[in-house]
């Protein structure tokens, strides 16, 4: 693989398949997600007992809290899925920024979305 420099159209195929499965998956939770958020579902402590209202009203708070993070943090998945698939249209996917190194290809299966190699986040820790 060392004299290698880049992805052939059918693997970046492959790549581009794997990308847009997980891509679809991905929007899929962050609408739900989103939607916990926003309680679009109706759901709500309007038609609870006073008694329990302030109970629920808080962890209601914080459930949309954390469904808020987990969105946020679903929607930086996506863009980082996103920028892989503009990557595979330059035919720069898979090559490692740090390194200029193509990253194993099980490794891309596993995070599709990776942009450097194992040798190349090692090597960046070691500076950090």
């Amino acid at each position: 693989m060392a004299d290698k420099k880049r992805y052939s159209d059918e693997e970046l195929q492959e790549f581009k398949e794997i990308i847009l499965a997980k891509l679809e998956v991905a929007q899929k939770e962050y609408e739900s997600l989103k939607a916990s958020v926003t309680n679009s579902e109706g759901n709500d402590v309007a038609d609870t007992s006073p008694t329990f209202k302030v109970l629920e009203e808080g962890a209601s708070t914080l459930s949309k809290e954390e469904a808020g993070q987990l969105a946020q943090r679903q929607m930086k998945f996506i863009q980082h899925l996103r920028n892989a698939l503009i990557r595979i249209e330059n035919k720069t996917y898979g090559v490692c920024c740090v390194t200029g190194e193509l990253i194993p290809a099980e490794r891309l299966r596993a995070v599709p979305h990776a942009t450097r190699s194992v040798e190349g986040k090692m090597s960046e820790r070691k500076k950090n």
